[in-house]
């Protein structure tokens, strides 16, 4: 299915599930994976008989055209097993069933890259690939459930998926405008110490880019400014400190060391840059007290 270029370079078969290590240059496609299966199971019902030739001189079993593996060792003695001349032929010394028909069927659960130019592709069998199929149907089920249209399931969810990524779009767009009035807002209340514009204040938002944007909108308006902002982001404590770079030299400030300190009162840690930082904790009662600690320590 995929060359003349693959090798085994691997395999495992237990109770539990098989995986098989091959040479290949690049991922096996999901149509060639059902190519695959289907060939496989294809010979499984045919139920090809176990040919096997014990202790044959290597020469006879190269002869007989046998796969044999690249960097394996063999002696002048080898095992030869069969599963039709024309379809498989090979040296192993392993266990085998006694014919394609026992293994019942085959399904493969997954395919990756396991090392440079090696791929591995793991398997079910027998009842495992059966439970397996009744599990799978058993989801897509649960799936095809939740729609009023339960027969074109991929359509379905493909239009749930668009309808979500148009409300993240309108909800950026409200988070967007409620920054925005926020901002003005701010903006009248800045206060001034030591020549510093200064902003200490908890957001009503839960967005961390949102938050992001509006520290430095308001910086490149007032200038000057040293801005601390604390919110509750999902469900957890943040801070965020913006720093003008005309304050940086001139009052000796960074953004990333304020913010460690401030972050002892919400229980947590962080750090950034001289200009923008910000800290992530697990206390939401402490939000209050790191803002007006920052301007404690902005006033003095």
């Amino acid at each position: 299915m995929l060359g003349t270029h693959v090798q085994q370079k691997g395999s495992l078969v237990n109770d539990k599930y098989l995986r098989f290590d091959f040479s290949h240059f690049q991922k096996v496609t999901a149509d060639q994976i059902a190519q695959i299966e289907s060939l496989v199971n294809r010979k499984i019902r045919e139920n090809i008989a176990l040919e096997e030739a014990r202790s044959i001189p290597i020469a006879e079993a190269q002869a007989a055209g046998a796969m044999m593996l690249f960097g394996e060792k063999y002696g002048e003695n080898v095992r030869m097993i069969t599963f039709d001349p024309d379809y498989s032929r090979e040296l192993c010394g392993g266990c085998h069933v006694p014919a394609t028909g026992k293994i019942g069927f085959l399904k493969i659960t997954s395919e990756g890259g396991v090392a440079a130019g090696v791929r591995r592709i793991e398997a079910l069998t027998a009842d495992r690939a059966e439970d397996y199929l009744q599990e799978e149907l058993g989801e897509l089920q649960n799936i095809r459930g939740l729609f009023k249209n339960p027969k074109h399931t991929a359509k379905n969810i493909a239009s749930l998926m668009e309808e979500n990524k148009q409300l993240k779009k309108e909800l950026e767009k409200l988070r967007a405008a409620q920054a925005g009035g926020l901002k003005d807002e701010l903006v009248r209340k800045a206060e001034q110490l030591t020549g510093i514009n200064f902003i200490a204040s908890r957001l009503p938002l839960n967005d961390a880019k949102a938050i992001k944007t509006l520290a430095y909108q308001i910086e490149k308006e007032l200038g000057d400014a040293l801005i601390v902002f604390g919110a509750e982001v999902k469900g957890k404590p943040q801070l965020v400190v913006t720093i003008s770079e005309s304050l940086i030299a001139e009052k000796d400030l960074h953004a990333g060391k304020l913010v460690r300190e401030l972050a002892k009162e919400i229980k947590g840690g962080g750090g950034g840059q001289a200009f923008f930082a910000t800290a992530g904790g697990s206390d939401l009662s402490g939000i209050d007290a790191a803002l007006a600690k920052a301007k404690t320590l902005v006033a003095s």
